[in-house]
């Protein structure tokens, strides 16, 4: 049991920002919350935190629009929590209130633009206009209601680990993804079982 308190606080030396490794945006948008040091974390704490989170995984580019101090992460965080309720009644099978996730597809405004580059080809992308916090995450809520509506609940899944809240969508292979990251609560679980067998010989 020793070995959770050091397996927290390499969590902590390391973490500055949140983990990016659910293998889906609006999963790792939930794990914007962690547990770091047996306490609940989290790691959008001011406007810019949720902007450069935004801009890791390529969401967002481009300027911001004018908005009042604390008012993106307040709708981030309003966004977070309504697609968590969501997402863990969907994996519970049962039935989830979409009111809150559709006012924020109610605010998107976007049309689509034709972009071609001499080097890439033509493709076809969504210009979207952002004069409120609620049109900027527009597209995350997009994401989040495909994946509540089409997503394989059976492979979307929590972190086993006790002391872990994490979630991520098992695309592996075999499907039998247990952990947020081997690296990270596997290694946890593993010299966890290593010492309880030292203390069973």
């Amino acid at each position: 049991m020793d070995q959770l308190p050091q397996a927290a606080s390499i969590m902590t030396d390391t973490l500055s920002e949140p983990f990016v490794l659910a293998d889906h945006p609006v999963l790792d948008m939930l794990n914007t919350q962690a547990i770091v040091e047996g306490q609940v974390t989290d790691f959008w704490r001011s406007d810019a935190d949720v902007l450069a989170w935004l801009q890791r995984l390529g969401l967002h580019q481009g300027p911001l629009p004018r908005l009042a101090r604390g008012v993106l992460l307040d709708t981030a965080r309003r966004l977070r929590e309504a697609v968590r309720v969501l997402v863990e009644q969907r994996k519970a099978g049962g039935w989830g209130d979409p009111a809150e996730l559709n006012g924020f597809l109610q605010q998107a405004a976007s049309h689509a633009q034709l972009v071609w580059s001499k080097h890439d080809g033509p493709r076809l992308q969504r210009v979207a206009e952002h004069r409120s916090a609620e049109q900027l995450l527009a597209p995350l809520a997009e994401q989040a209601g495909e994946l509540i509506a089409t997503g394989d609940f059976t492979l979307v899944r929590q972190c086993e680990h006790s002391e872990c809240i994490l979630w991520f969508y098992d695309r592996t292979k075999s499907h039998r993804r247990r952990w947020c990251s081997m690296a990270l609560c596997g290694n946890r679980h593993k010299v966890a079982e290593h010492r309880k067998r030292l203390r069973e010989l």
